[in-house]
């Protein structure tokens, strides 16, 4: 998952995007803000991730073996360097769009390096985006509940309450993004220091009543898990993922922290204390079978003790899903800038950080989605079925695109590529079988969603491209118009125009509507376009291009990195210096709305013309979009059939 909650150093890293330019700040607190935003839902995978492998691995039977404690452990442990260390902490730490990771920004690495034959790789990020958004939905409904589950641990009394009180702390956490997550975020790292310090002290003592739990630090006890269990050991290994949910913030949340500082929260401080809480689970289990019903809060002393830990553990529960819930934000922003979905209202809520975003439409949506679920199945056990899918379905794709990355930018002959992506690759693929055996004990819920977001983001790109071509093919020449308005122009009035476009090559439907029904002519006329790169950011000095074509038009070209928000005022003062003299208040933005019909034939199917159809009513204003004062824009409307 991706999150944007904290940026953790100043503006100028901000600006440029690359992760190594947070020298500047202090390397502790980018590694504690690291530990606070990055490691929050892996850092809570402890909650229900042994319980849900060790009650899969002992079938009908009952009570957990010690074949069956010490076989999931091994495994558990080794997903953890394998998956999480070597694949990610290792190798896709390196392959980052100047300075930002994530499985987008991996997408546009790998289509900027494949060229005219990017097709599969957009595919691949589509898929991968879109299944975030299951992950995105199923990880606060599952990390709050199995943090209020642990109150059953303190009195049964409160076990009617669970459920409701679960729906009123989501509710309440969706109800707080709009004011924005800075001061919130200030207190993450800290805490999260405190619930990883709690993880490793609480599991001390068990390992050393039951120390043979150490064995399981040898591999060849999770090979022999899986030798001697068959099905019930591929089943165990869908449960085992649940260990490892969270690692693609690693890469996500790499351009606001920096290499450095993550790869040093996790080997120093995250890897330990998951370990020592693993093999203390484990220890509890072998020396008490009884105890996997809730092996976690079971290593704290019933009583006050262990009332705090459920405290403890629902603040980091919260911290986790506030991560996935920005993150959604942050993809869905990125997902705009490449033209999957249509722009959606985006709101800043920092003065001084421009990841700090809030969608509106997204919250609501995540927010209906969340509270369905917890209402649906209720509990942490029956969720953990559904988890797994989305997550083991994004790092499959991840592996694929960074085997492209590997070939095509770092250069590496196809077959070392291969060879170093392949065991990652097979791995990702054996945990994404093994949880596709719970697509029906839940596991249908993110595949569903999933479904539908490809199918939107699908619909939008696919009906996006068309209506440029059939737009295109309708259109005049931006050449031969500038030539016969200067050669015979129409009455001249005061001030400037800028016409919005998004192909500059053809008269904008704005201004040929102008001159049809007006018949007049601004004394200066722009001619706008506004550009979205494949890197996450553009340097300010690239962000305005100035071409004079005639004594009265010209072209300004405004061109935006897809992690950022357009603000179209604020890159034409920058054309100023470029020698484009204007006042803002004199000058009118044209732009044209287009209403849009279903044609008789087109490219898409009559079901997915609608489709796209009501998904460009839903879009967000052009106006408030690109942040234009909406008292300087008129705006012409013109019918178009698709």
């Amino acid at each position: 998952m991706t999150s944007d909650i904290v940026i953790s150093a100043p503006e100028t890293a901000a600006a440029n995007g690359h992760g190594e330019a947070h020298t500047t700040a202090r390397f502790g607190a980018l590694t504690l803000g690291s530990i606070g935003v990055v490691y929050g839902d892996i850092g809570t995978s402890p909650l229900y991730a042994f319980r849900e492998a060790v009650m899969a691995a002992s079938g009908a039977d009952g009570l957990p073996t010690p074949a069956a404690v010490l076989g999931v452990v091994s495994l558990i442990l080794w997903a953890l360097i394998v998956v999480v260390t070597l694949k990610y902490v290792v190798i896709l730490l390196r392959a980052d769009n100047n300075g930002e990771g994530g499985t987008l920004a991996l997408m546009a690495l790998a289509q900027r390096a494949v060229g005219t034959g990017g097709a599969t790789v957009v595919l691949l990020g589509i898929i991968s985006g879109a299944l975030f958004y299951g992950d995105a939905v199923i990880t606060p409904a599952l990390s709050v509940l199995s943090a209020i589950e642990g109150m059953k641990d303190v009195t049964l009394r409160f076990e009617p309450y669970i459920v409701p009180l679960t729906v009123v702390i989501l509710v309440c956490l969706f109800a707080v993004q709009s004011r924005g997550t800075a001061r919130v975020a200030a207190f993450f790292g800290p805490i999260m220091c405190v619930w990883f310090a709690v993880l490793a002290a609480a599991a001390i003592h068990p390992i050393i009543q039951q120390p043979q739990v150490l064995y399981a630090l040898n591999p060849l006890y999770a090979v022999s898990f899986m030798f001697h269990h068959g099905i019930i050991g591929f089943v165990t290994l869908g449960a085992v993922f649940l260990a490892v949910t969270g690692a693609e913030a690693l890469y996500a949340d790499l351009g606001h922290f920096g290499k450095r500082p993550i790869q040093t929260a996790w080997l120093f401080i995250v890897l330990p204390s998951l370990a020592l809480n693993y093999l203390g689970q484990g220890a509890l289990v072998l020396g008490d079978p009884g105890a996997i019903v809730s092996p976690f809060f079971q290593l704290f002393p019933q009583g006050l003790f262990r009332g705090c830990m459920v405290v403890l553990a629902t603040m980091a529960t919260v911290i986790a899903s506030q991560a996935v819930i920005t993150g959604a934000y942050s993809l869905t922003r990125q997902a705009i800038q490449l033209g999957l979905l249509p722009r959606f209202e985006i709101r800043h809520t920092s003065e001084a950080h421009s990841g700090q975003i809030f969608i509106p439409r997204i919250n609501q949506l995540l927010l209906v989605a969340v509270v369905l679920l917890v209402l649906l199945f209720r509990s942490s056990s029956a969720l953990a079925s559904a988890y797994g899918i989305s997550v083991t379905g994004t790092m499959v794709v991840t592996a694929m695109m960074g085997f492209v990355v590997i070939w095509k930018v770092w250069r590496w002959s196809p077959l070392a590529a291969g060879a170093l992506i392949a065991p990652f690759l097979f791995l990702d693929l054996t945990f994404l079988a093994a949880n596709l055996l719970k697509v029906f004990e839940g596991g249908w819920v993110p595949l569903a969603l999933g479904a539908l977001m490809i199918i939107l983001m699908y619909t939008w790109r696919r009906g996006s491209r068309l209506l440029f071509e059939k737009s295109r093919k309708l259109e005049f020449p931006l050449a031969d118009l500038v030539a016969m308005l200067e050669k015979r122009p129409p009455q001249r009035v005061p001030g400037t125009a800028v016409f919005l476009t998004s192909d500059p090559l053809s008269a904008p439907t704005a201004l040929m509507h102008s001159l049809k029904h007006y018949k007049v002519l601004h004394e200066k006329n722009v001619i706008l376009t506004i550009e979205t790169a494949q890197t996450p950011r553009i340097d300010p000095a690239e962000r305005v291009k100035l071409e004079q074509i005639s004594p009265t038009f010209s072209k300004v070209t405004l061109k935006f990195g897809f992690m950022e928000s357009p603000n179209v005022p604020k890159a034409l003062a920058i054309a100023r210096k470029l020698g484009w003299q204007f006042d803002i208040m004199s000058t009118s933005f044209f732009l044209s709305r287009r209403a849009l019909k279903p044609a008789v034939h087109s490219g898409m199917p009559r079901w997915q013309d609608r489709l796209f159809i009501s998904l460009s009513r839903s879009a967000n204003d052009a106006t408030d979009y690109f942040q234009i004062p909406s008292g300087r824009v008129v705006e012409v409307g013109t019918q178009v059939t698709i």
